[in-house]
């Protein structure tokens, strides 16, 4: 129970700092909003090559690249806890480790969550609604939330190991637009150079990008489905495992460790308080 309480401690106050500073949420829904609204009909006459509508067509893809962009921002986010000195505190609590880190990571697929809805509220607007219906806004909104939770982990591990926010950010930024468009976010493969087609197949927003056009175009289809959950689940495992190792070996936490035993350290509840 205690992991479980210091884990919802630290949401919480991930949710308190979000609802103090909405401007954060729409802040980063600017350049999905953008490609929704003016991207999908600068190109409207790709749908012609696709044989659909281009918007219902990239409105997974716009969605998939605002988790990826969204997920990103975490790193940033516990450089300025670590600057702040906020984590040097929280690190002289009994709280568990693992739920600090689990705790911010829960925040991040939460706030990925309500920016896709935004999103796919706006793109019901210019007529994109899943063949799924209901349950497929849902099944989207959870893949979308599981994506951002896995990716985040990169960036938190960047954060904790760099302390740079300006280097998160520039990694960040190296990485979303290449992995964006070497994927079938926006373009069927068939319709990319031979060279691109192959990074495509092993691109990982490829397979969460297809599970969700299909869950928009199609219906439910299992294989796309599974695939992207298995990808996503790997690389889950892979990053919360390396934000849990350079969590373990960060300095200040190593400083800190020595003294989590002492009686007098408040709660996570008792600082959360004061933030």
């Amino acid at each position: 129970m205690t992991f479980i309480s210091d884990t919802y401690y630290m949401f919480l106050r991930w949710m308190k700092k979000l609802v103090r500073n909405p401007i954060l949420l729409f802040f980063s829904l600017f350049q999905p909003i953008i490609f929704l609204l003016l991207f999908t009909q600068l190109f409207s006459s790709f749908g012609v090559l696709l044989g659909v509508n281009y918007t219902l067509f990239a409105t997974a893809g716009i969605v998939l690249q605002n988790a990826f962009s969204s997920a990103f921002q975490s790193g940033t986010a516990i450089v300025d806890d670590i600057k702040s000195g906020f984590l040097a505190k929280i690190l002289a609590t009994p709280a568990s480790r693992a739920s600090i880190l689990l705790g911010r990571l829960l925040s991040d697929a939460f706030r990925v969550f309500a920016q896709s809805l935004i999103i796919l509220v706006l793109a019901y607007g210019l007529g994109v609604f899943p063949a799924t219906g209901i349950i497929g806004y849902i099944l989207i909104l959870v893949t979308v939330a599981f994506f951002g939770l896995a990716w985040s982990g990169i960036s938190l591990a960047l954060g904790l190991r760099t302390k740079s926010a300006e280097t998160v950010f520039g990694i960040a930024g190296t990485l979303t637009f290449p992995l964006l468009f070497m994927s079938t976010a926006l373009m069927k493969p068939q319709l990319m150079p031979t060279w691109m087609q192959n990074v495509s197949a092993y691109n990982p927003i490829s397979f969460a990008v297809n599970a969700i056009r299909d869950l928009i175009m199609t219906g439910y289809v299992w294989n796309s489905f599974s695939q992207a959950y298995g990808v996503i689940s790997l690389i889950a495992v892979l990053t919360l495992g390396a934000t849990l190792y350079v969590g373990s070996k960060n300095s200040s936490m190593s400083l800190v460790s020595s003294s989590t035993s002492l009686s007098g350290s408040p709660p996570p509840a008792m600082l959360l308080a004061f933030r």
